[in-house]
């Protein structure tokens, strides 16, 4: 399933991307209703290019018939993004703590400027690999995705207004 959202910033693109490269940002978040606040693992500088390892957890309710092949508690992952400030891109991997062969997903996003500012635009894919259920379980997960982006856009605004 592919997704994608667009966002506007009222800053300047290498100020967003900073913000979203920050560990502070990630120790701001609260649980959003359907991913839980994340674990920061790791932050590695290099330079023109930082990686930073989350640790989330799916918390919303899942269709009764992907509980048959899916433990709710095993839906957990590590979210790898990789922010280059030469190109003010991201590139997303989700690598699964459980069931490694029933999902797959990645996303990358532009940050760009423009007259008012930024605009990010984040592409993704998402792929859940369980027979009959699969389709419902990815809408579910793409659903929490995109409230967890909007969720992230509203703190980053308003870190970027000192908020």
């Amino acid at each position: 399933m592919r997704f994608d959202v667009r966002q506007r910033y009222a800053a300047p693109a290498a100020d967003v991307l900073a913000h979203y490269a920050s560990v502070e940002m990630y120790e701001s978040l609260p649980e959003f209703g359907r991913i839980s606040r994340p674990e920061i693992l790791d932050r590695i500088d290099g330079g023109d290019r930082v990686t930073v390892r989350l640790r989330y957890r799916f918390t919303a309710d899942l269709p009764a018939a992907a509980l048959a092949v899916i433990d709710p508690d095993r839906l957990t992952w590590i979210d790898e993004t990789t922010y280059d400030f030469g190109a003010l891109t991201s590139s997303t991997k989700l690598l699964p703590d459980h069931y490694p062969r029933k999902l797959e997903a990645s996303a990358a996003s532009q940050f760009r400027d423009d007259s008012d500012g930024c605009i990010r635009e984040v592409s993704g894919s998402l792929r859940v690999h369980v027979l009959l259920v699969g389709g419902q379980v990815e809408k579910a997960i793409v659903s929490g995705l995109t409230e967890h982006l909007a969720e992230e856009q509203t703190l980053v605004a308003r870190l970027l207004t000192g908020g």
